[in-house]
C-alpha cells in the first residue's frame, strides 16, 4: 500500500491535514483490494474489523455514532501523555466508541503488556487494565505490569492463566492490529483512526473535537449520497 500522506501538508491546517489524511484510508476502499490475514483468507482491513472487532472491549459509549480507534504501546510516552485528553474527550463528547487496539512495537516488555491487558478482557477488565498500565510514568517490567494490574482490582493470576489458555486468539489480535497500523502507514504509536480519517500522531483536545466533527460531517454526507 501508498501512504497517502503528503509532505506538503505539513504546513497546512490540522482540518486540512485530516481531510488529506482521509483521502487515502477509506476503510470500504482499502477492504477490497488489500488482504492482509496471517496465512489465512482473512481481511484485516474491512470496516467491521477496524472498527469493530469483535475480540477488543469497547470504552466509552459502546453505541456511539462515531469510532476513534488508537493503535498504542503501553511503554510509549506519548501515548500516555495524550491519553486523558482523550479519555476527557470521549467523555464529555458523549457519542464516540473508543476502541484501543495493542501494538507493542517498543520492545518484549511492551508485548507482555499487551498481551496481559488482553487476557484481562476475560474478567471483563480490559479497560481497567489499560487504565493501570498506560498511567504511569514509569518503566513497565514484568513484576511492574502484574503489580499494577493488581493494584487496580485485577486478578493477576487469573489474567496469566487465561493468558496461557487463550495465547492463540490474543496472538491472533495483536498480529491483526499489527497487519492494520502498517497498512495504514503508520510509524509509531499514538496513530488513531476517527471515523474513516487515519491521524498518526498526537493530538490536543481541540484537534481531536475537530476530527470528531469532520468525522461526523463526512458520515453525514455518505449517507446522504445512499
Amino acid at each position: 500500500m501508498t501512504k497517502s500522506i503528503d509532505p506538503a501538508a505539513a504546513g497546512r491546517t490540522r482540518r486540512e491535514a485530516l481531510g488529506l489524511f482521509g483521502a487515502g484510508a477509506a476503510l470500504l476502499g482499502l477492504a477490497s483490494t488489500r488482504a492482509l490475514g496471517q496465512g489465512s483468507e482473512e481481511t484485516v482491513l474491512t470496516e467491521a474489523l477496524v472498527l469493530r472487532d469483535p475480540e477488543i472491549p469497547v470504552a466509552g459509549n459502546a453505541g456511539g455514532d462515531i469510532t476513534i480507534v488508537e493503535y498504542f504501546d503501553y511503554q510509549c510516552p506519548y501515548c500516555r501523555k495524550v491519553e486523558p485528553e482523550l479519555r476527557q474527550v470521549v467523555q464529555d463528547d458523549g457519542k464516540v466508541r473508543l476502541v484501543l487496539k495493542d501494538w507493542p512495537i517498543l520492545g518484549p516488555v511492551s508485548v507482555v503488556a499487551s498481551r496481559m491487558a488482553l487476557a484481562c478482557k476475560y474478567q471483563d477488565k480490559f479497560v481497567q487494565a489499560h487504565d493501570a498500565l498506560i498511567g504511569v510514568n514509569s518503566k513497565l517490567t514484568e513484576p511492574r505490569i502484574r503489580e499494577l494490574l493488581a493494584g487496580a482490582g485485577i486478578d493477576a493470576d487469573r489474567a496469566t492463566s487465561d493468558l496461557a489458555a487463550n495465547a492463540k486468539a490474543i496472538d491472533a489480535i495483536l498480529a491483526r492490529n499489527n497487519d492494520q497500523a502498517t497498512a495504514f502507514g503508520f510509524n509509531g504509536t499514538p496513530a488513531f483512526i476517527v471515523g474513516k480519517f487515519r491521524v498518526p500522531g498526537v493530538l490536543t483536545m481541540a484537534q481531536f473535537d475537530m476530527a470528531i466533527a469532520d468525522a461526523r460531517k463526512a458520515a453525514a454526507k455518505a449517507t446522504k449520497k445512499k
